[in-house]
């Protein structure tokens, strides 16, 4: 491919791909049922004296968001070396990548499309270990979770709809064994990498894996702090929201419900079409044992929903008109 064919690529690529994911975000926000009276609530909250909980919920948006661009650093650091605010730039624009793809998988390809073109495979790769790490955290949390509602709130007069208290104890050992043996794998991923590498498939490969070795523990441990601390500014921004909505919860209820809600959300496969329905819907379940504000419920979910996805994957469809598939050679 000559110069001139890469520099149309170039220049075509990014917005093609801009009003492409423009497009599915307007499309799919028009067919949520629940967005309009959501957003007259939010815009309602903006002219009310607690206006400020919905303006920490956003600016908690951008340290979660932070949180994972510097997560990112971490994980790329081995092949590239890169600056805060293109890490976050990258964050978004897989966020605006994954808009479309099932429990967001597609974020990887977005965030590694600003990397150099040699290494962009080996940074979806690398994504990998971040991507455990935040999946321990809402694991751990929520197998906690899971154990205070079981102990603190469902009683002989509130039951889970769907799941009896046997079930339910049972989820709770079977979560948590998988747990302590995924965050084994995740510290002995080198050795699980080594081995892995003598199958002839991967070892084809070895290039896009052999990085994964060289994670030291310390390194992982400083990932896996990061996306504790992600998973406690979901947990600050429910507490904000439903505050700012009145659903009089006891904030540690709160905090349990919505640790179940995201590990229920973790393990069932869903793309953001449907997920503010299932959010909502969940969210119903599970707050409704406690509460009957069942608008100010629905309004938490979307506008976390609105606040955490959708305000990011538009300004992510914006870098990503800045891609550059191709870049010339030094």
């Amino acid at each position: 491919m000559n110069k001139r064919q890469k520099n149309i690529l170039n220049y075509v690529i990014g917005p093609v791909l801009f009003v492409w994911l423009s497009y599915s975000i307007y499309r799919q926000v028009q067919h949520q049922t629940d967005v309009q009276n959501s957003w007259d609530q939010i815009l309602h909250a903006f002219k009310q004296f607690n206006r400020w909980e919905l303006f920490a919920a956003i600016a908690l948006m951008f340290v979660n968001w932070g949180l994972e661009a510097r997560k990112w650093q971490l994980q790329i650091k081995g092949i590239e070396q890169i600056g805060f605010f293109n890490a976050f730039r990258s964050i978004l624009a897989g966020q605006a990548l994954g808009f479309n793809t099932i429990n967001r998988i597609g974020e990887s390809a977005g965030r590694a499309a600003f990397l150099h073109e040699g290494n962009r495979l080996r940074g979806v790769v690398l994504s990998f270990v971040g991507s455990m790490a935040q999946i321990i955290a809402t694991f751990v949390m929520g197998a906690i979770a899971l154990l205070y509602m079981r102990i603190f709130i469902l009683d002989e007069n509130t039951e889970l709809k769907g799941l009896s208290i046997f079930w339910l104890d049972g989820l709770i050992y079977v979560i948590t064994g998988g747990v302590i043996l995924f965050t084994l794998a995740y510290f002995k991923l080198a050795g699980l990498i080594e081995l892995l590498e003598k199958i002839p498939l991967v070892a084809k490969y070895r290039f896009l894996v052999e990085k994964l070795e060289d994670f030291h523990w310390k390194e992982l441990t400083h990932i896996l702090v990061l996306s504790f601390l992600r998973y406690s500014v979901f947990i600050v921004q429910y507490i904000l929201l439903m505050h700012l909505f009145n659903v009089a919860i006891f904030w540690l209820d709160a905090a349990a419900l919505v640790g179940v809600m995201l590990l229920v959300m973790a393990i069932i496969p869903t793309v953001t079409l449907a997920e503010l329905g299932f959010r909502g819907k969940l969210s119903l379940l599970l707050f409704g044992m406690v509460s009957t504000n069942a608008v100010g419920i629905i309004a938490t979910a979307a506008g976390i929903w609105l606040i955490n996805l959708i305000l990011p994957a538009i300004a992510g469809s914006l870098f990503i008109l800045g891609v550059r598939i191709f870049r010339n050679s030094k």
